[in-house]
């Protein structure tokens, strides 16, 4: 790779984290990571990081633009790791593109990889055997996640999505002063609700996972399913690259399981305590989304795309849907045991 230029550089802040980032810095950190760009460059919808569609002789890639601070460089690279062994194993993910004996790159402040583009259309999951295809998937996802743990990703834990998420909210100035005392003690008394269940489930065996595996990070090709953005990779349970994939009334979601389940069940055994940790897992998702926005707001991209988030009518309905998970939560399986 060349070196980088010597030309002063617009560096990442906390309230812009993404300062200077203009498509011309872009294609320049392209170049510098030897990519030989053809001009053509278009911006993908992302929050958390930043991610471009790159025109290259072959086709096109997709560079992605970790979020500074966020995971550090060991986490990273595990990340890619991870990608590369399920590459290995035939699973259908993109796995970061190597240059010079690395797959993270650094440019003007900036930390970036490279990864193939994936062609693929929105999942249609009720087309005949489309669950049960994306059950073996997952399943051998699984196999191989089951094989050694992360050393540095995090967990799927109560600590991390919920109780460090509601420290966040309740610190936050987006949360009206009025409603403060009904979020605590709401969120409170999830939080107990969910720290219970997980106690009468017991300890149970933990996988490196997607963790973060809903339709928006599935597409569909011809092969079947393909899995992108493992940003949030993580330890935890496999119900947690299951749940977010169940949608509608109970009948329906109780087929749906069935149709996962048939297919899951041939490559990789399933341990049905954990089917209990599915609302509870709802709620830790709910207060982390919470906190998540809250703790981005100086981010200029997040008052964009939430603009109601500071709003009492927000806070009056999210506070509402957290009363209706904590009945949830207490409510029997909706799925068999």
């Amino acid at each position: 790779m060349p070196k980088t230029p010597d030309r002063p550089e617009a560096r990442p802040s906390r309230e812009q984290p993404f300062a200077g980032l203009t498509p011309e810095r872009v294609l320049d950190a392209s170049i510098y990571a030897g990519l030989e760009p053809d001009g053509r460059l278009f911006a993908l919808n992302s929050y958390e990081n930043r991610v471009y569609q790159l025109g290259v002789p072959e086709g096109f890639l997709v560079l992605k633009f970790y979020r500074p601070a966020r995971w550090s460089d060991a986490q990273i690279l595990e990340e890619h790791a991870f990608t590369a062994e399920l590459a290995e194993a035939e699973l259908p993910v993109a796995s970061p593109l190597a240059r010079e004996g690395t797959t993270l790159f650094r440019f003007g402040g900036f930390r970036f990889a490279a990864f193939p583009w994936l062609r693929g259309r929105s999942p249609e999951l009720d087309a005949p055997g489309a669950r049960a295809l994306l059950g073996r998937t997952l399943a051998r996802f699984h196999q191989v996640g089951a094989r050694r743990p992360f050393a540095h990703r995090p967990a799927i834990d109560i600590e991390r999505l919920g109780r460090q998420a509601r420290r966040i909210v309740l610190g936050s100035p987006l949360l009206p002063e009025a409603l403060h005392l009904q979020y605590e003690r709401l969120s409170g008394m999830l939080l107990e609700r969910i720290e219970r269940v997980y106690g009468e489930v017991g300890p149970l065996a933990r996988v490196r996972l997607h963790g973060d595996c809903h339709l928006g990070n599935l597409l569909w090709g011809e092969q079947g399913p393909l899995f992108v953005d493992l940003d949030d990779c993580a330890m935890g349970p496999r119900i947690q690259d299951l749940w977010m994939l169940l949608s509608g009334e109970a009948a329906e979601q109780q087929a749906q399981w069935a149709q996962l389940l048939e297919g899951y069940g041939q490559f990789a055994d399933f341990e049905f305590r954990e089917l209990r940790l599915i609302e509870p897992l709802r709620g830790l998702r709910m207060l982390h989304h919470a906190g998540w926005v809250c703790q981005r707001w100086e981010d200029p991209a997040f008052p964009r795309a939430f603009p109601w988030f500071g709003e009492s009518r927000h806070w009056e309905g999210y506070l509402s849907d957290l009363g209706a998970q904590l009945a949830a939560i207490d409510e029997p399986p909706l799925l068999a045991l």
